[in-house]
């Protein structure tokens, strides 16, 4: 199927055109044609899926007809999301595919001044995507109305949950019309979010286009064994690949962060850090030299495991194996978006074995394991005893986890678990 047999506008399908895209993700595909129709809709979709274009989309071409570009008196639909980055993210994404429209919208988030975003809602928006807290702010202080919205689209709602937001949401859905067509998206549907969307969506349609919690099949992935004083030197060993060249490196804490990048600055090799402790202007500013090349590596922690969207994203290195086996599937949908290939490496030190095999048991994966590599881990005997139970080893010469070793003798992988372009995001 192609974006021409959703029954797009032409102004739609000229900007999806001039940004390359022609075939629809399963989740466009399926969700485009329900939103059309003004049904509700319960999408359970995991990160990378092109789940953005897949409300968007359908929302400009809604408004568009509904001729809502005229006024821009009073905001139509509200995008609620949990970070400025994925918050951002989104704005941009509405101003690609409505680049033929004449509807406006505008992005507000905390941690910046407000004003520049409430001069931006005096000159009249049609379309808000906004972060909970700076919402009810703004909210609270008279400068946003939302009585009249018709659309609701509540993104990431897990991800609200894990951050402690549902609260707010619920204070922001009690000031929403009864009457209104709501989006309600999720990675994972864990007990609270079920009943959330229960109280939200009225007969709503169903698109699920992944299982919950599995990793994408565009994804290559693998571990490495080491000891955690060598993962330091681990990281300096695979990034001699010169065709590493947009990093994304995830640690545990914001101190690990900025101590992985220290340590790459000292080896020449161009690294920011992006987390909690940064100002937003700090954290726009290292995504922004990592999206345009002027720098290799971004370190980021959890907070950006959603919210980071980068074209063509090669590689996703797990520095630190994450304590939430999901958390590790949101980080490894980094890479591998929208159908492109991608490759994911995980360090995994023995304190952190445990926390391996929960993310095993969750995936019910084969995951390679890079054997050969200067820094296995000391007590090799020990490794076999905390690996996960696994009967089937498949060597593999010459194969480090994302490039080919000069080295005829270079790592090798075994596995070890269980089974197992040109898109809009």
């Amino acid at each position: 199927m192609t974006f021409n047999e959703l029954n797009l506008i032409e102004p739609i399908l000229k900007a999806l055109e001039t940004e390359g895209y022609k075939t629809p993700t399963p989740i466009q595909e399926q969700s485009i044609p329900i939103l059309l129709q003004r049904k509700d809709l319960l999408g359970c979709a995991q990160t990378g899926t092109g789940k953005t274009a897949a409300f968007a989309i359908p929302i400009l071409q809604i408004l568009h007809e509904e001729h809502a570009e005229r006024t821009h008196k009073n905001i139509k639909v509200l995008i609620l999301t949990p970070t400025r980055e994925l918050a951002i993210q989104i704005g941009e994404s509405f101003a690609a595919y409505g680049r033929n429209l004449r509807l406006r919208h505008t992005v507000i988030f905390g941690g910046v001044p407000q004003g520049a975003q409430v001069q931006a809602l005096h000159r009249g928006v049609d379309i808000l995507i906004a972060t909970p807290g700076r919402l009810l702010d703004l909210m609270n202080q008279g400068f946003i109305n939302i009585k009249d919205i018709s659309i609701f689209v509540l993104d990431e709602a897990d991800r609200m949950l894990d951050m402690g937001f549902i609260h707010d949401v619920k204070r922001v859905v009690a000031k929403l019309p009864a009457k209104r067509q709501t989006l309600f998206f999720s990675a994972t549907m864990p007990v609270e979010i079920q009943k959330l969307s229960s109280s939200l969506l009225h007969n709503p349609e169903k698109v699920e286009v992944t299982p919950a919690a599995t990793t994408a099949e565009t994804v290559t992935q693998s571990v490495y064994f080491v000891d955690k004083k060598d993962k330091r030197q681990l990281l300096n060993y695979v990034l001699r690949d010169p065709a590493m060249t947009m990093v994304l490196v995830f640690t545990r804490t914001k101190h690990g962060a900025d101590k992985v990048v220290k340590d790459l600055v000292k080896e020449n090799i161009k690294a920011e850090a992006i987390h909690g402790n940064k100002s937003q202007n700090a954290r726009q500013r290292a995504l922004s030299n990592f999206k345009e090349g002027k720098i290799r590596v971004l370190v980021a922690t959890d907070i950006a495991a959603r919210g980071i969207d980068v074209d063509l994203l090669s590689h996703v290195i797990n520095y630190e194996i994450p304590e939430v086996p999901e958390t590790y599937v949101h980080r490894i949908g980094r890479t591998g978006r929208a159908g492109a290939s991608g490759t994911a490496m995980s360090f995994c030190d023995d304190e952190e074995m445990q926390d391996w095999r929960n993310i095993l048991k969750l995936t019910a994966q084969k995951i390679p394991v890079v054997e050969g590599h200067p820094w296995p881990m000391a007590a090799s005997g020990q490794v076999q005893i905390n690996l996960p139970k696994n009967k089937e080893v498949v060597r593999r010469p010459n194969a480090v986890a994302g490039f080919n070793s000069a080295n005829s003798n270079g790592p090798r992988k075994r596995f070890s678990g269980g089974s197992g372009g040109g898109r809009a995001r």
